[in-house]
């Protein structure tokens, strides 16, 4: 009897709901609850608006190509899966596969770190604490994460459903609360020269749209779970479509909802703002519970997220281009434990030693090219090499929305500023020098060649 590979251990309890659930915590998170200021005062007024519309428009553009290659690749880890089909798996999909590793586990930790760090300072809200005592809170909730992850995905799938409800009851009160006490008035209160369309006003937007597509990331998430997944050749695409729209949805009315009751000259500037709107709504108590909630769904989010990328190591593990532990599955709750214990240690760690400054800039620059730009190129490479019957879901449209999620992709790498972008650019550049290294050592793609022309001499 020969033994399963690993990924064939992984057991398939996720269908649709569950993954609509899981993939709209990880958009929601603490997200849209510290952004919304920032995304205020790029824009200098309720014309911020258009900045949550050209997050949705780019988050579907770029679902579609998602959507497309989940369902084509329905395997665990999403990107690197894809990358290395789509680029040569004995060639380029090598390099860019464990480029995308490399981005991982760098970026990864830092995503969980970041959402733990902003965890904490939204306590201080209800209980002040001190700088010690907030690093505290970030590392138990991490462990807190840990402890619920480490089950059979059926488990976790039901767990997801349940915090899901308190994501989406909470956004559903705030808005509710804004619309029974929504003011027109206010709410378009547009400064003189709001809609001018200068070179200030896109800089402005681009700013603005670096903070919203950073509060609609997660859309993808399903695709790293992509081997546990119920018919995921129907269930990836409509999972992730259908949280696009939701969240986008919901973002749009949240926005709306507070800018008709907090003026933005006042929002613009507030830490707490969706307590501040409450607090203004219906008093401190009221206020208190929001936050209380709030938390719930950066809990939820983070929950997700380390779900996501624990698969993505494993899935490099399994294919032999990363450390063979990671490829371990827990003998009785079948899911790969070494890889979700080694990336929570990591962001356990993240969470006490960095601070919360600039970090969405950050994560951005560093995810853009390899993951999201490759990808767009890569499902045009994909239409051309493979049959139709391959690809059970095709984007609508083709080939505009992946082109012009190119393009999207393309510009916001610029508005994240040089500094940021240098720096992507940098772990890009300090990734394939890591690469070539081990590579020249393993006799693997580029010198795999070399090194039969040098055996055959």
């Amino acid at each position: 009897m020969s033994t399963p590979l690993p990924e064939e251990q992984l057991e398939r309890g996720l269908g649709l709901s569950e993954a609509v659930a899981l993939n709209m915590n990880a958009m929601v998170g603490i997200g849209p609850f510290i952004v919304i200021p920032l995304v205020i005062q790029a824009m200098g007024g309720p014309q911020c608006l258009l900045a949550w519309v050209a997050g949705a428009v780019l988050s579907l553009l770029d679902g579609l190509v998602w959507a497309e290659l989940g369902a084509a690749m329905p395997r665990a880890g999403g990107t690197y899966a894809f990358l290395r089909e789509i680029y040569g798996p004995g060639r380029g999909g090598r390099l860019m596969s464990f480029l995308y590793i490399w981005q991982t586990l760098i970026q990864a930790p830092l995503v969980v770190a970041s959402g733990a760090i902003g965890f904490s300072q939204y306590l201080t809200y209800l209980i002040p604490l001190g700088t010690y005592e907030q690093k505290l809170i970030s590392a138990g909730l991490v462990l807190l994460l840990i402890g619920l992850l480490y089950r059979r995905i059926s488990a976790v799938g039901t767990i997801s459903k349940f915090l899901w409800i308190g994501v989406v009851g909470t956004m559903a009160w705030l808005i509710w609360g804004g619309v029974t006490h929504f003011s027109a008035r206010m709410a378009f209160d547009f400064p003189p020269g709001a809609w001018n369309w200068s070179w200030l006003f896109f800089a402005g937007l681009g700013s603005a749209s670096v903070n919203t597509v950073y509060t609609y990331l997660g859309y993808y998430h399903i695709c790293n779970l992509g081997a546990e997944i119920r018919e995921p050749e129907r269930n990836i695409p409509r999972a992730i479509l259908i949280s696009i729209a939701g969240i986008a949805v919901l973002y749009l009315a949240m926005q709306t909802s507070i800018l008709g009751v907090v003026p933005w000259r006042e929002a613009q500037n507030s830490q707490y703002i969706v307590s501040t709107f409450v607090e203004r709504l219906y008093g401190p108590r009221a206020a208190t519970f929001a936050t209380i909630m709030i938390l719930w769904i950066a809990f939820a989010s983070l929950f997700t997220t380390l779900l996501s990328y624990s698969r993505v190591p494993f899935a490099a593990a399994e294919d032999g281009n990363f450390f063979p532990v990671f490829a371990r599955v827990h003998p009785k709750k079948h899911f790969p434990h070494v890889s979700l214990l080694f990336l929570g240690a990591a962001s356990l760690a993240f969470s006490v030693l960095f601070r919360l400054s600039s970090v969405i800039k950050a994560i951005i620059a560093v995810r853009l090219i390899v993951q999201f730009i490759s990808q767009g190129v890569g499902v045009m490479i994909l239409r051309r090499r493979w049959p139709p019957e391959r690809l059970p879901f095709k984007m609508w449209l083709y080939p505009w929305p992946a082109l012009l999620a190119i393009l999207g992709w393309v510009a916001l790498f610029y508005s994240t500023g040089w500094k940021f972008a240098l720096g992507g650019l940098g772990v890009i550049a300090l990734g394939i020098v890591t690469y070539m290294i081990q590579a020249r050592y393993r006799r693997i793609w580029p010198f795999a060649v070399v090194a039969a022309t040098e055996a055959q001499q």
